[in-house]
């Protein structure tokens, strides 16, 4: 496995905690919890059972982070968990009453309260099976990771790391609180979750973690595919994906949830005739990631669609490599091909419909641009670059240049001018003709009646007829359109 540089430590780890075990900065952070929580918790403490907050909020109070997700646990069974809640909230749900979970809301503030639990999967069956525990202690023994499994006592704010994941946070490493295999096997989809965290939290993954992912990664089968996408998609919009998934890669998890990704290693040939594509695919990702904008730019990060096509952009390539005479190597239509591949597996996954449309779109346009660069385009060419790129022009320009990754300065800089004066020309053609939004200039109205004709597949051809022409022409006027409509309709009776 390439090991990514890892990123540097937080600072706020190095604080020295209190006799409740914050550290300044945790309690900072705490500070801004809202005071419904404060409530809440004497509203449960009053009942005689216990409250706290666990898990993610804890690990992000540490790193300087207010919790903004208020996960809690508690000693209360579901049923008394749901009477507090309707006490204390404007509005309570038990849409997670099967896992012990009951949410509520007061005000702008959601939580959600889940039973001391312990879990695990029946062989051959996708969801966990719930037991109930009687200690916080015993509760976070089941939590996935060390660092995930510190709990605050509420209303004190006692740290409660039975686990030494704080230790852990500050150690940069990801551990799991009781045997991997063990964990894993209580819920395969922590397998995912490792790979997630270490692409989130920049945290180095434990050897016997990695071998437990490796030995084990066939268990995610039994896992939804919902809840693998779910993983997937937080791992890749994480600060430093690249890191997870190497992991994935490396411990062939990738080869359960993301075989076409695995099979790009089957491209590297020893014999050097072309460029190691794993490798290739992995720097594109991270150099799309550095293209993305800040909230007020064209392509705000962290972009799925972007990030997902350039995961995926080259997938079409072991299945269309070609060994030449001369020791040539080709991939002639690994664009179309990748294109298919990225839909089916993203379908696979269950990502929504404009997500595979959008992901496929920008792996089947990827290569389109070298033909501007072989050669200039006319006017024409580049409207249709515009027309067929659609909304996704500007992940496009960023996915193109990202793709370039040879060590060759000036055919990377030629790469560069290249594409910076195709933008040119596209933003000089939508000045002149606003090229978004790009239509013939008769519409299927007005086409019907030049011609009198009823609408059909007629109107249709005619339409595509006109907005080829324009494509080619560049805005004509009505007047030259119906011309050109006229001679095209009868040169069809013509031939008919």
């Amino acid at each position: 496995m390439t090991a990514q540089t890892r990123p540097p430590s937080h600072a706020p780890l190095s604080e020295e905690p209190d006799a409740c075990g914050l550290t300044p900065t945790a309690r900072c952070a705490l500070f801004a919890l809202p005071v419904p929580l404060a409530a809440l918790a004497h509203t449960f403490a009053r009942a005689g059972h216990e409250i706290a907050l666990v898990g993610g909020p804890v690990r992000d109070a540490f790193m300087g982070t207010t919790p903004h997700d208020l996960d809690l646990t508690t000693s209360a069974r579901p049923e008394q968990t749901e009477v507090l809640l309707r006490a204390w909230g404007d509005a309570c749900w038990d849409v997670g009453r099967d896992f012990g979970t009951i949410g509520a809301r007061k005000g702008e503030v959601v939580v959600e309260v889940t039973t001391y639990r312990t879990e695990d999967y029946e062989v051959g069956s996708r969801k966990p099976t719930v037991s109930y525990g009687d200690t916080l202690e015993g509760d976070l023994t089941r939590r996935d990771f060390t660092v995930n499994a510190m709990a605050l006592r509420l209303p004190d704010l006692e740290l409660v790391d039975p686990h030494h994941g704080l230790a852990d946070l500050r150690a940069g490493v990801l551990r799991t609180p009781v045997s991997p295999v063990q964990s894993f096997d209580d819920d395969p989809l922590r397998i995912m979750r490792a790979a997630r965290f270490a692409a989130q939290l920049g945290l180095d993954v434990e050897p016997d973690v990695v071998s437990a992912m490796s030995q084990m990664a066939s268990r995610l089968s039994i896992v939804s595919a919902e809840r693998v996408r779910a993983e997937l998609e937080r791992l890749l919009t994480s600060p430093w994906p690249r890191r997870g998934l190497e992991l994935l890669v490396h411990t062939g998890v990738a080869d359960v949830v993301l075989p076409e990704v695995s099979a790009l290693r089957e491209t590297v040939d020893e014999h050097r005739r072309h460029k190691d594509v794993y490798e290739h695919t992995l720097t594109v990702l991270d150099q799309a990631i550095d293209l993305e904008t800040g909230p007020q730019g064209p392509v705000p990060g962290p972009d799925l669609v972007l990030r997902l096509a350039a995961l995926l952009h080259d997938i079409g390539k072991p299945a269309t490599r070609r060994f030449l005479p001369g020791g040539t190597v080709t991939f002639h239509g690994h664009d179309h091909v990748g294109a298919r591949l990225a839909a089916k597996r993203l379908r696979a996954l269950r990502f929504d419909k404009q997500t595979v449309k959008d992901v496929a779109r920008l792996v089947e346009l990827h290569l389109r641009f070298h033909g501007y660069a072989d050669a200039g385009w006319s006017d024409s060419a580049v409207r249709r670059y515009v027309t067929d790129a659609g909304p996704l022009l500007e992940r496009l320009h960023r996915l193109t240049r990202a793709d370039v990754t040879t060590r060759n300065r000036r055919k990377a800089a030629m790469l560069d001018h290249a594409y910076d004066d195709l933008e040119a020309r596209i933003d000089q053609l939508r000045k002149a003709e606003e090229l978004a939004a790009i239509r013939p200039d008769l519409d299927g109205s007005q086409i019907m009646a030049e011609l009198g004709v009823a609408p059909g597949p007629v109107v249709g051809q005619a339409y595509r007829f006109l907005l080829d022409l324009r494509m080619e022409k560049g805005p004509l006027g009505e007047e030259l359109a119906r011309q050109a409509l006229r001679s095209w309709w009868a040169a069809r009776q013509d031939q008919e």
